[in-house]
């Protein structure tokens, strides 16, 4: 197999989860931000706008994604840091006949250059999420390595500290 694959998140405990297909954005985001189904799933509903049963338009997700990148995303009570991934995280850069070239990354391409950390990834109609260089993906798609990557996001769960507060 190319690719380390973690299958533990092909199931959730949810009723919600048995009665959706086309979730694949839902089951990225639960395993990103460490939630569970039913939350993500609201998540999605509230602000990329998904509808029951249906896909997630990548416009929405993009939207978001950007907009998060400067305040952060609340997904149930857990705060998300997001770095959208530019150009050279997801395009490889070849010499071909004296020209500079860039091509997308496969998946599998992706992961060996990022081994730390937690990524939303986008390939052509699926949403994935990539933890430590662990594929954390399910059913079929999850043995296709050589997917093109289109977009990636990385995700960071903020620590809930308490600020003490200090007199002067």
């Amino acid at each position: 197999m190319y690719l380390k694959t973690n299958n533990k998140y092909a199931e959730f405990n949810s009723e919600i989860a048995r009665r959706e297909n086309n979730d694949c954005m839902v089951r990225a985001l639960a395993t990103a931000a460490d939630v569970d189904y039913d939350t993500a799933h609201k998540f999605a509903k509230d602000v990329f706008q998904r509808e029951d049963r249906k896909g997630t338009m990548n416009a929405m997700i993009t939207a978001a994604f950007l907009k998060a990148e400067e305040a952060g995303m609340q997904v149930g009570k857990k705060m998300l840091a997001v770095t959208v991934l530019g150009k050279h995280h997801i395009k490889n850069r070849y010499k071909l006949y004296g020209e500079i070239v860039w091509r997308q990354k496969t998946l599998k391409s992706f992961i060996e250059t990022h081994q730390k950390g937690t990524y939303m990834v986008m390939v052509a109609g699926h949403a994935l999420t990539v933890k430590d260089g662990e594929l954390l993906d399910w059913g079929k798609m999850a043995y296709k390595p050589t997917r093109k990557v289109q977009a990636a996001y990385r995700v960071e769960v903020q620590k809930n500290e308490p600020v003490q507060l200090s007199l002067f």
